[in-house]
């Protein structure tokens, strides 16, 4: 595999740019031709080969942005839970950001991770993509630079930062194939600009998204050599989504490094033989390879060049997902000052929704983790009013659908009665090849990995269930292809499940499942044993599961609403979980699923001194937002959920969070740009014009506008100053001058837009902080690109002179002051 015999290697320090790319040549040309193009491919699902010859060891990577998982789907294997990237945004706070991202940066030193496939920078172009909620903003410059603090800090840790999907990936219907037609001036303005400020970033990685754009699927695009690897200067590796790459020629001609997950069939031997053919330069392939040393180099993975020193690991990790909680959460609505609660007032309170004592803290797919513990916002409650004030709780009427899988509080291995479930991976005659004791009844994979499975056709999961109630349950099996269900020994579900998408979310996290409805009596164990035989392209996840009755929701919901009579004050938990928002497919409402909408206006009208806290990921209408005192947006929060939602709630810290995006008060009539693809094509038509642009546009008023958010206190904006003439290449120093107005401190972002005659966009924004009845004065210096437009005769940004009128105020819809400048 190599040319020549193995020298002894001379550390060199990466710092050291000429004599490190001196070395990284001189062991690109230990490397034969098979062994370059076997470094171009995985060797398994989240790893890159290892090469002894040249020193280079495996190098690891995990899904992420809001937790590291590692490389193997396993409950046991715990990960830190951050709160999801729209709440990130929400704070408006890069140095949070940057905490967080050096946090995750020490979770993947913990887990022996080299790089992290986050963050991502797409953007909300529309709240019916399914990963909003992994997403930034609507905007690209609040985007890009969450992005670019998201990538320092994770890369400050020595940990490798993937800014992805480049480009044009906003969302999930036929995201494998569909072609983004977008005009030139739009891509390089909006979507190209967040992975332009990573790139200044410094970002090591750069994910080369499913789609394709004007045509060309983007593992083949020219978009890989310009503007990233040419005028921007892009020096890291380009490495592909899962199974992005389709081609050998095209793929491997284009500026892609990189082919995961491997052994990539298409960039084995068959790029071997194009390169002897003369199909492909060999002189590509030393590039990609050259790009793939230089990572290795960054994050430790060669012998020869001393890894980097990683900084100390957050010394409270809790306490900072804690804070980023409230930092993110926004305060919608507040009429009458209902907030914040004050503890020593209340004598009861009623906490009540499903997803109160269950938060949904992470959207679904890919980027699932599996923290040690949660906070729901039941829990922090409790916690928050312990030895103060009665809790109350009432569930409310079912919101999810998809079944729950077994658990270590409900179920034990039947065979040495620990908590949890008993895995068997099976040989076509049924013969035992694997087991694994799982404290989950769902199971993506073996933790062992895929080589634990060997010649297995099947699997089996069996669990004594012990019904905490008496009644008709629905027990479930999650899976594709044969599965069956045997309780207590008798067959009571055989059946073939035919696969209904060929989504990799779907095959491999989220599959279809199968149902049936048994009586049980409480406290009498039953033996539950499901079995699911593989078939090639249906991945391996199995879940078993267990449901107990419900009452009808008109039950629910007035059980809910007399929980809320007679208290001092009512939270009503809603929001969405990962059936409604998650990789994978798109959202077709925007409404709230169940009967959420008619538990709130039930609970209000029991009390009128109701908060309701939405638990979601991106925008959902709340038709009754009028008629509620108090609208607080938590988001996906993570693990700490329930202790920063009540530090919010009871006045431990200001909700900190102002709106990324734009939220409409219904979709129908809204500006809002699809999601469905025509004939494989989705056409962003609408230009730059989507978001706040486009509700300004078309005159519309939506339910909150993008920046929008309340604190616990008010503000009077005063003065706006501006210099009459802006040179456009330096830039410009814009000052706001604002006063606190309430009775405690609090935290404003003052945020700056320009209009150039073309429309109103974001140029800068800055926080201040002041105490009551204190001034302070946010300075923002727009840079030369907001002065600037992209030109499709030059092939680059060219400066539009002309008169820009100023606005600052704290959305894009309460603009306060303004004053205009000549731009020369």
């Amino acid at each position: 595999m190599t040319t020549r015999d193995s020298d002894t290697l001379t550390a060199v320090p990466v710092s050291t740019a000429p004599d490190l790319t001196a070395h990284l040549d001189d062991l690109l040309a230990r490397l034969d031709l098979p062994a370059k193009v076997a470094l171009l491919s995985g060797s398994g699902a989240f790893r890159t080969p290892a090469e002894p010859a040249v020193g280079l060891r495996a190098i690891s990577v995990s899904d992420g942005p809001a937790g590291v998982r590692g490389e193997r789907w396993d409950e046991r294997d715990t990960a830190l839970a951050l709160p999801s990237p729209t709440a990130l945004a929400a704070s408006w706070d890069e140095q949070l950001v940057t905490e967080l991202g050096g946090l995750l940066a020490a979770e993947a030193r913990r887990k022996q991770i080299d790089v992290l496939l986050a963050p991502t920078l797409n953007l909300h172009r529309s709240p019916f993509a399914g990963r909003h909620f992994e997403c930034f903003s609507e905007d690209p410059l609040l985007t890009a630079r969450t992005g670019a603090a998201y990538i320092r800090g994770v890369q400050a840790g020595g940990v490798a930062a993937t800014a992805k999907h480049y480009v044009a990936n906003e969302s999930e219907t036929e995201r494998l194939t569909l072609d983004a037609r977008v005009d030139e001036r739009t891509l390089h303005e909006v979507y190209l600009a967040p992975f332009e400020e990573a790139v200044r970033a410094g970002a090591w990685l750069v994910m080369s998204a499913y789609n394709q754009v004007n045509g060309t699927t983007m593992s083949e695009s020219p978009l890989l050599a310009e503007p990233l690897k040419g005028s921007w200067g892009f020096d890291g590796v380009v490495v592909s989504d899962w199974g992005a790459v389709r081609s050998t020629d095209a793929a491997a001609n284009a500026e892609q490094d990189l082919a995961m997950p491997g052994p990539h069939p298409l960039w084995g031997e068959p790029l071997v033989a194009a390169v002897r053919e003369g199909r492909v330069p060999e002189a590509a392939v030393d590039a990609k390879v050259r790009r793939i040393l230089l990572l290795a180099a960054r994050v430790g993975a060669l012998e020869s060049v001393p890894g980097p020193a990683a900084p100390p690991a957050p010394a409270d990790p809790a306490g900072l997902l804690r804070r980023a909680v409230a930092a993110g959460s926004v305060l919608l609505r507040n009429e009458g000052g209902l907030l914040p609660l004050d503890p020593g007032r209340l004598r009861r309170v009623a906490v009540l929704g499903q997803g109160a004592a269950q938060a949904r803290i992470q959207g679904g797919g890919s980027a699932g983790v599996f923290p040690a513990t949660v906070v729901s916002p039941l829990d922090g409650i409790r916690a928050a009013l312990d030895g103060r004030a009665e809790v109350v709780h009432a569930a409310g009427p079912l919101l999810s659908v998809r079944p729950t899988p077994l658990h270590a509080g409900n179920a034990r291995n039947p065979e040495t009665g620990e908590p949890g479930v008993l895995v068997r991976y099976l040989d076509a005659d049924g013969r035992e090849l694997h087991r694994e004791h799982r404290l989950s009844g769902r199971v993506l994979e073996p933790a062992a990995g895929p080589a634990a499975l060997g010649a297995a056709t099947g699997v089996e999961l069996s669990a004594l269930l012990r019904p905490d109630s008496s009644g008709d349950w629905d027990l479930s099996v999650v899976g594709l292809g044969a599965v069956s269900l045997e309780v207590d020994g008798h067959t009571l579900l055989d059946t073939y499940v035919t696969p209904r998408s060929d989504d990799p979310t779907y095959l491999h996290v989220s599959p279809s499942f199968s149902s049936v409805r048994l009586a049980v009596t409480e406290g009498r164990p039953l033996r539950l044993v499901a079995r699911r035989r593989f078939e090639p392209g249906t991945g391996q996840v199995v879940a078993l599961a267990a449901d107990p009755p419900r009452p009808a929701a008109d039950e629910a919901i007035a059980l809910a609403a007399e929980a809320a009579r007679g208290a001092d004050a009512a939270v009503v938990v809603v929001g969405t979980n990962d059936e409604i928002e998650s990789e994978g497919f798109d959202r077709g409402s925007l409404a709230l699923p169940g009967r959420q909408d008619d538990l709130v206006r039930a609970v209000v009208a029991a009390n009128p001194r109701t908060v309701v806290l939405v638990n979601s990921g991106g925008p959902v209408e709340l038709p009754w937002r009028e008629q509620v005192p108090a609208v607080l947006l938590g988001w996906f929060p993570g693990q700490e959920a329930g202790h920063g939602l009540a530090d919010v709630l009871f006045g431990h810290a200001e909700p900190g969070g102002r709106l990324p995006t734009t939220w409409a008060a219904a979709a129908d009539g809204a500006p809002l740009p699809g999601v469905l693809p025509d004939d494989g094509v989705l056409r962003y038509d609408e230009g730059a014009d989507f978001g706040y642009r486009a509700w300004l546009r078309s005159g519309a008023e939506p339910a909150y506008w993008f920046g929008h958010g309340l604190g616990y206190t008010s503000w009077e904006y005063e003065e706006l100053t501006a210099p009459g003439e802006i040179d456009p290449a330096a830039g410009a120093e814009i000052r706001v001058r604002l006063r606190n107005t309430g009775d405690r401190p609090g935290r404003e972002v003052v945020q700056l837009y320009l209009d150039a005659g073309d429309g109103l966009r974001l140029a800068g924004y800055a926080a201040v902080t002041a105490g009551a009845g204190e001034r302070a004065e946010a300075v923002l210096r727009p840079g030369p690109r907001s002065f600037q437009q992209w030109s499709p005769q030059a092939g680059a940004f060219v400066y539009r002179p002309g008169r820009y009128t100023l606005h600052a105020g704290s959305s894009a819809g309460r603009l306060l002051l303004s004053a205009s400048s000549a731009v020369g």
